[in-house]
Parts: C-alpha cells; structure tokens; sequence
C-alpha cells in the first residue's frame, strides 16, 4: 500500500516538474538588444506566465552555448558563419530589431558634436591618424578648433557583436582595414585599449583625455554620452537616431536573404546611419519538447508583434513590414 500511495504522491509532481520545464526559455548571447529582449521577457511573461531567462553574455558566447546546447535559444549581432552553421546544422535566424553602433570620445575644451567620415573613423583605429588636428579630421570638421593631442583609441577587449558591426562597416569603408584587420566579433586591434563592455570602453573614454572608443547608441543613449555624426555611402553625414537606423534598412527588406543573413551597414541612401545592423535570434528547427517549442513559437510571434512597439522608447527601430512578413513564414517550418 505504501507503494501505491508513493507512486500516485509523485506522478503529480513529475508533470508539475515537466510543465514547469516547459514554461522556462534559457537562451544567452547579444548586449546589443539586451535591454529590449530584457522588456520582452517581462512582459511575455506577464501576458502568458513564460519566464524567458535571457543572459546578455556577448554574441561570441551566445552562439557557443547555442552550438553546445546549453540554452534553448541563442543571440548574436553577427549572423553565424557557414562553418558555424555546419557545427549547427538545422539553426534559423531571425531578426528581432535594428540597433546601431556610435562613435563616442572625450576632447578637452571641444563640445560641439564632431563628424567623421568612413576612411577618417578606419584610419584613426588603424593607427595612421594618431592626433586630433590631424587634415583629415580637420577635413571632415571645418571651423572646428581641434588640438595637437594625442588620440587614444579603446576598443573592445572581449567577444563582441557590437565589435562586428563596427568592424564589418570599416572593412567596407577601408581597402586597408579589410586585408590588414577584417570583421569579426574579435579581432587583433592595430592600436590601443581594451575595455570589457560598453561599460568597459566608456569608463576608459572618460579617464582617457583625446580618448575615442565605439558603443552600442542604446547604451549611448541611457548614459547621455555625445557621439559623432558618421558619413554614410551617399556622402551625407548622419546622426544614428531612429529615423536613420530605420533607412539603413530600407533596402535590405526588398532583398533579404531567405536565411535572414544580411548586413546593412554602409546602406545606400542620404538619410540611412551607416553602422545600423539587424540583430538576430538563433532558433533550432527542431525543438523535441512540444510545450516547449510551442511557447517557444508564441514568443517569436509576439515579439514579431506587439513586441515591435518596445522599440522607440528603447532606442531601436522596428523591423520592416516586409521582413516581418517573411519571419512569420519561416516560423511555420519549426518542428
């Protein structure tokens, strides 16, 4: 008898444990959107009781634990490469919001916003433009009063998305960039500091007078950091704001790939921000647990959705219509 009770007192707790396993998500990677899959996660949980338990551990680690399956979804702001994908056959991408990359510095006695173009930005963390009344600064900032200090350039010392954004848009921008150094979440930096972080870099612009470093603009933003205005491919020199991020990806929606690999920084047209990227969510195809990847399924349509209205407050732009569309097609084929 004492068997029989013993048995009947654990199987309620064994699909309690189930359910339970079910309604908690784990998945890790990006800083980048951090802050908005951060509000998602809050507010689906409260809409559906599905506790989405996201780490902001860096695009390079998110699809590490995708790939060893530690989580079950990942996050990064650089699409996996081909090799990746061989490691991790059956993996779909799918964009979640666009974000940019700014570039921030730390000047004594200057205060007025500078402008930088493509070749200035690559040759300064190049190495080659080492002061800041340098004549191609000066160039691209006429009337402005620069010193004859030296600049200090920090970058990330740690795998970073944010870093292959940065470094996609030089590599496009600078012949010499892309042979000598090239786009990756990490990369061997010609010259300067590493910081961990937007936290990192810009704790070290601040300490650093002549310092230059490059963050995420949500970051930017929350933190009331001044950044530079950058020349894009149609010769106009744009602030990063909603409005051209959101132009940055005008184009890309017409041609986006099936797989969602795509970049669009250094976008063609006058208003588009050319550091401006997609950041995707890693998603198998197969998920072996029903519940699971039915909340799994609701999330993604969510976020598709009434997800999108997060972005402005947060300081990211919404995906296009037509990218949407095509999202919402490739989640049918989860299985």
């Amino acid at each position: 008898m004492r068997r029989i009770i013993l048995a009947g007192t654990l199987l309620p707790l064994l699909f309690a444990g189930a359910a339970s396993a079910a309604d908690t998500i784990n998945a890790a990677g990006a800083t980048f959107p951090a802050p908005i899959y951060q509000k998602w996660a809050e507010e689906f949980k409260t809409k559906t009781g599905v506790q989405i338990n996201y780490q902001s551990v860096g695009s390079g680690a998110g699809i590490k634990q995708f790939t060893d399956g530690t989580v079950d979804f990942g996050a990064s702001d650089m699409p996996m490469t081909d090799d990746q994908l061989k490691a991790k056959a059956g993996t779909l991408h799918f964009p979640t919001v666009l974000g940019a990359d700014v570039v921030t510095y730390n000047i004594p006695g200057v205060t007025v916003d500078l402008k930088f173009s493509g070749p200035t930005v690559a040759g300064i963390f190049m190495g080659t433009i080492t002061k800041w009344n340098d004549a191609k600064i000066k160039a691209d900032n006429p009337g402005v009063n620069l010193p004859g200090t030296d600049i200090v350039v920090i970058h990330r010392s740690d795998g970073s998305g944010t870093s292959f954004i940065f470094t996609d848009f030089l590599s496009k921008v600078s012949p010499e960039w892309k042979s000598k150094v090239g786009a990756s979440t990490s990369v061997s930096w010609p010259v300067g500091l590493g910081g961990k972080g937007n936290e990192g870099v810009t704790g070290l612009v601040k300490l650093n007078p002549g310092a230059i470093g490059y963050v995420e603009l949500v970051y930017a933003v929350s933190q009331k950091l001044g950044y530079a205005d950058i020349k894009n491919a149609g010769g106009k020199f744009v602030k990063a704001d909603f409005d051209s991020v959101t132009a940055a990806a005008a184009g890309a929606a017409k041609d986006m790939p099936a797989d969602f690999r795509v970049s669009i920084t250094n976008a063609a047209g006058d208003k588009a921000y050319p550091i401006s990227s997609f950041t995707w969510l890693l998603i198998p195809t197969q998920i072996k647990d029903p519940a699971k990847k039915k909340n799994i399924v609701a999330f993604l349509n969510w976020i598709l959705t009434d997800g999108q209205k997060d972005c402005q407050a947060l300081s990211y732009a919404p995906l296009p219509a037509a990218v949407v569309a095509k999202e919402k097609k490739q989640i049918a084929s989860i299985q």
